[in-house]
């Protein structure tokens, strides 16, 4: 169980769930001419996850001194696992999943495609090491990273496939893809401000810069209350301007993506515990599941 909590099992299956939802409920049930079959998608997904689980692992390295004081309950490394055993595995995810990513990008005729496995793997170290005690450029590089773990779907089942004839529709689908990666991103960017909220007190004996040090924990509240707001105003006018003619649709977006996010930005100008704060970073984390599971309705939005 240490090892599976190491790993961040709950968030890689959060991955590979989304990446699923992309392929066969968004591409696969309207004829989208797509590159991967199921061992092609199956390997995608295991090169993305098995990376993730490396940035994870190297991430708790990191980050041992902070959590004894932020959640010393949740310490794994040095107690449940060893920091070699913990830096061998790191090495080892990392090498299957590039070494995955190698072998997909060379299979569809894509070879440069490689790199994008090696930028994520390189990012999520620096994220670790480094990046991660800068004021906010860690929040938004992890939160790039979500992102692209839908985006790089699109990249290896719409562009290999695309053709002249098809360009138009390869495209409508890439920019759907898109849209659901800049939900992605916004949400895990609050969650990650909501995060650092709640370490602050680890965060600040650890010597980070982390945006409620910088500016205080209650301007850094309020901050992540006006800027949770940009995604409600966001998902409301897509729902506005795409979805109106879809009354199941319409009513799914009110109740488990606005609803939650307004009270969310509610609970969160309110907040003022350590526990009321990981409270709204499990809502955040909630939000993005129902929003990616909102593909399964799209049979019902998207009409020829």
């Amino acid at each position: 169980m240490s090892f599976l909590n190491l790993i961040r099992w709950k968030n890689l299956l959060m991955i590979a769930l989304m990446q699923l939802l992309i392929k066969y409920a968004l591409l696969e049930p309207f004829g989208v001419q797509i590159t991967l079959d199921g061992i092609g998608i199956t390997i995608l997904i295991l090169a993305t996850i098995c990376i993730a689980a490396a940035g994870n692992i190297i991430n708790d390295i990191y980050d041992v001194e902070t959590d004894l004081v932020n959640k010393p309950h949740k310490v794994i490394i040095n107690k449940s696992i060893s920091e070699k055993t913990a830096y061998n595995l790191f090495i080892i995810f990392n090498f299957i999943g590039v070494g995955l990513g190698f072998y997909l990008s060379h299979s569809i005729g894509k070879a440069p495609f490689f790199s994008l496995f090696v930028i994520i793997s390189v990012l999520l170290y620096l994220y670790a090491t480094y990046l991660k005690q800068s004021l906010l450029i860690g929040n938004i590089t992890i939160s790039l990273l979500v992102s692209m773990s839908l985006i790089i779907v699109g990249i290896f089942e719409l562009i290999p496939a695309m053709t002249t004839s098809n360009k138009e529709t390869q495209t409508l689908f890439f920019k759907v893809i898109l849209d659901y990666s800049i939900f992605a991103f916004s949400i895990n960017l609050l969650r990650e401000i909501a995060k650092d909220i709640e370490d602050i007190d680890g965060d600040y004996k650890s010597g980070m810069n982390t945006l409620p040090i910088a500016i205080g924990r209650e301007r850094a509240k309020n901050a992540l209350t006006g800027l949770s707001f940009f995604p409600l105003i966001g998902v409301i006018f897509y729902v506005v301007l795409d979805l109106y003619k879809q009354p199941i649709v319409v009513g799914y977006f009110l109740l488990f993506i606005v609803g939650p996010l307004i009270y969310t930005s509610i609970k969160t100008y309110s907040a003022s515990t350590k526990k009321e704060m990981h409270h709204i970073s499990n809502m955040y984390k909630l939000i993005m599941l129902f929003g990616m599971l909102s593909l399964l309705l799209y049979k019902y939005v998207i009409l020829y």
